[in-house]
């Protein structure tokens, strides 16, 4: 059975800049992504992906051609609009965790759903969809601990945590291994694993060729267009346990 686009783009073309110093930055971009499909984006810098996950997380607007995310047109919203999608629609992992200090591993979590326009959940509800999420990265001990008492590994268990949440469609991760050591960065690209063979839709920034490597399918980027998009063979779980039993030893 085929799976429904969850990102359909078509002729994106995004241009900073006015009169005789305009950069296009991304230029007629078309391309697909499936429910369920993890995607890896590579490229050098200035290549266009940091502009493309932008406007993917609807952080941004393209100057020119068509967004649709789960077959909604969110290519001209205005900023509220924009902020609902991001709240409502996407769980966003970035490099450096953006974690609130001083607030506990269970309240960041539970972040999304405070910010939630017209959140109707109850408080418990909440706590509860929060504790299930930590669960999910194995940081059921650490609910009460904040950012400063957890690793970067933990942290980095926590952004997902919260980027899970609020059910989310998608989920965009921005070189989420950036700002982890190899044992940690295989912890996580295992978590991001699971939840592809659960279901989730990914997509995610890096620059490591090891860490693409997980992924079911990389497009690489130059000069703000898709220079290759081919099928990955993505790693296996018994393979990935290997190599964390290996980082452990």
């Amino acid at each position: 059975m085929t799976q429904k686009p969850i990102i359909q783009i078509e002729n994106l073309t995004k241009i900073y800049g006015v009169g005789d110093i305009q950069v296009k930055a991304l230029e007629n971009v078309t391309m697909t992504v499936h429910e369920g499909e993890f995607v890896a984006i590579m490229g050098p810098s200035g290549s266009g992906k940091s502009t493309l996950m932008n406007i993917l997380g609807c952080l941004d607007r393209p100057s020119e051609g068509k967004y649709r995310l789960a077959g909604e047109d969110v290519s001209e919203m205005d900023k509220i609009q924009l902020a609902i999608i991001r709240n409502q629609k996407i769980g966003f992992i970035f490099q450096s965790y953006n974690l609130l200090p001083r607030t506990t591993a269970l309240e960041n979590v539970m972040l999304p759903m405070v910010y939630n326009r017209g959140n109707d959940i109850p408080d418990d509800e909440q706590r509860q969809r929060a504790l299930k999420a930590l669960e999910q990265v194995g940081l059921a001990e650490r609910v009460n601990h904040q950012p400063q008492e957890l690793s970067g590994g933990q942290c980095q268990r926590v952004a997902i945590a919260r980027a899970l949440v609020n059910k989310p469609v998608l989920i965009l991760a921005d070189e989420p291994t950036g700002n982890l050591d190899t044992k940690s960065s295989v912890e996580i690209m295992s978590i991001l694993t699971k939840l592809h063979e659960e279901g989730k839709t990914i997509v995610m920034v890096t620059h490591e060729n090891d860490i693409a490597s997980y992924s079911q399918r990389i497009i690489r980027f130059r000069d703000g267009q898709i220079d290759t998009d081919k099928p990955n063979g993505h790693k296996p779980m018994l393979q990935m346990k290997k190599e964390v039993d290996h980082e452990l030893s």
